[in-house]
C-alpha cells in the first residue's frame, strides 16, 4: 500500500509541475508581437531599387515579408485612395483637395531622396551639358535636332550630330515626371503655362515609357534619345547622363554627393510634403525630390486590423531609421535628422479609432 501511495503522490508532483510550465509560458511568457507575416506595397518606381534591398533585409531581420510592385506613383496613390494595400509609396505628395478623398485623412512620410538624371544615348558623345531652358524647349518640341545652336552653345567642344531627338517620358502617373515638371515649370514660362505639373501631363513630343523601367529601356534601345530617369536607374543600366547647369551656373552632373548637396539647408515644412528643386547650393544638381510613403492618418477602413496597421507603423519607422543605411550604397540620399524627427511626429499622430497607436 505504501509503495501505491508512494506512486500517486509522484504522478501528482508530475501533473502539478507540467501545469505550473504551462502556466507560466501561457501568462507570463513573452509572445510575439505580430502574427503579421506579410504587407503589400505599391506605387513609386524611382524608390524601388532601395525598397527592394530594405525589405530583403526586413524579412530576415523581423520575419516579414514585403510585397511592393512598382506600378508608378499614380498607382500608389490610387491603391491609398482606395484602400487596396497596407502602403503607398509616390514621389509626388498629394494636394490638399487630394488628400480631402481619403477618409480620415493622409499621412505622408519621406523615405529617402535622389536625383533625377537625364539619361541620353548619343554616340560617340559622353559630356553632354544641358541647362533648365533647353531641357523645356526639347519636351516642348521646339528643340528638335542634336545639333540645335542653343546645345551647340552650351557643348562648344562635343560633336553632336545632326540627328533629330527621340525624346522619352512617361506613359503612367509618375512621381519622377511630378518633380522633373515642376523643375521644367520654374525653368520655363512656357512650359508652365501650356504643359504645368504634375504626376501625368499631355506631353507635346515624345515617347512614353512605363515606370522608370519602361524610359530606361526607350534610351538603351532608340540612339539619339534623352529621358529623366532616378539616378539609381542609369548606373544600374549603365546609360550615360547629362551634366547640368545649377542656379550659380555651375555645370554639376547628377551624383550623390551633388544631390547631398542639393538638400544642405533646405527647411523642411512639418508634413514632409517639399520639393527641393533648382538648388543655389553652387555645388549642387538642380532636379532632386523626396520620395514618399503614404498612410491613412486614421488606420481603422475598411478590411484593415489594428494588427496589420502596428505592423505597417513598425515596417515604416525602420524604413526611415535602420533602413537608412541601404541608401548611400544605391545613390539615394538618406533622410537629415530634421526629416527623421519630422516623419516621427506625424507617425505618431497616425490613429486607430481616434487614439494613437504608437506610443
Amino acid at each position: 500500500m505504501k509503495r501505491i501511495l508512494l506512486s500517486l503522490l509522484g504522478v501528482f508532483l508530475l501533473v502539478a509541475a507540467v501545469f505550473y510550465v504551462s502556466g507560466c509560458s501561457g501568462s507570463n511568457a513573452p509572445q510575439s508581437s505580430s502574427q503579421v507575416k506579410q504587407l503589400i506595397g505599391a506605387g513609386s518606381s524611382f524608390v524601388y531599387p532601395l525598397f527592394s534591398k530594405m525589405f530583403e533585409d526586413y524579412k530576415n531581420v523581423k520575419g516579414v515579408e514585403v510585397n511592393y510592385q512598382s506600378i508608378g506613383s499614380g498607382g500608389g496613390i490610387n491603391a491609398l485612395k482606395d484602400g487596396t494595400t497596407d502602403f503607398s509609396a509616390s514621389d509626388a505628395y498629394m494636394s490638399d483637395k487630394e488628400m480631402q478623398t481619403v477618409p480620415g485623412g493622409v499621412v505622408t512620410i519621406a523615405d529617402a531622396a535622389g536625383a533625377v538624371s537625364m539619361a541620353y544615348n548619343i554616340p560617340g558623345v559622353n559630356d553632354l551639358i544641358l541647362d533648365g531652358k533647353a531641357l523645356a524647349d526639347i519636351y516642348l518640341g521646339k528643340i528638335k535636332k542634336w545639333n540645335d545652336p542653343y546645345l551647340v552653345k552650351l557643348n562648344p567642344t562635343a560633336n553632336l550630330p545632326d540627328k533629330p531627338i527621340t525624346v522619352a517620358h512617361r506613359s503612367d502617373g509618375s512621381g519622377t515626371s511630378f518633380i522633373f515638371t515642376n523643375y521644367l515649370s520654374l525653368m520655363s514660362p512656357e512650359w508652365k503655362d501650356s504643359v504645368g505639373a504634375g504626376t501625368a501631363v499631355k506631353w507635346p513630343v515624345g515617347l512614353g515609357g512605363k515606370g522608370s523601367e519602361g524610359v530606361t529601356a526607350i534610351i538603351k534601345q532608340n540612339p539619339y534619345s534623352i529621358g529623366y530617369v532616378e539616378l539609381t536607374y542609369s548606373i544600374q543600366n549603365h546609360i550615360t547622363t547629362a551634366k547640368m547647369k545649377n542656379k550659380a551656373g555651375n555645370v554639376v552632373a547628377p551624383t550623390l554627393e551633388s544631390a547631398k548637396k542639393a538638400f544642405e539647408g533646405v527647411t523642411l515644412p512639418s508634413d514632409m510634403r517639399a520639393l527641393v528643386l533648382d538648388t543655389s547650393n553652387p555645388e549642387g544638381y538642380p532636379i532632386t525630390g523626396f520620395t514618399f510613403i503614404l498612410l491613412h492618418k486614421e488606420m481603422n477602413y475598411k478590411g484593415n486590423t489594428l494588427e496589420k496597421a502596428k505592423a505597417v507603423l513598425d515596417l515604416v519607422k525602420w524604413i526611415i531609421t535602420d533602413g537608412q543605411k541601404y541608401s548611400e550604397s544605391l545613390d539615394y540620399v538618406p533622410l537629415s535628422k530634421e526629416a527623421v524627427d519630422n516623419d516621427m511626429k506625424l507617425l505618431e499622430s497616425i490613429t486607430w479609432e481616434g487614439k494613437p497607436i504608437l506610443k
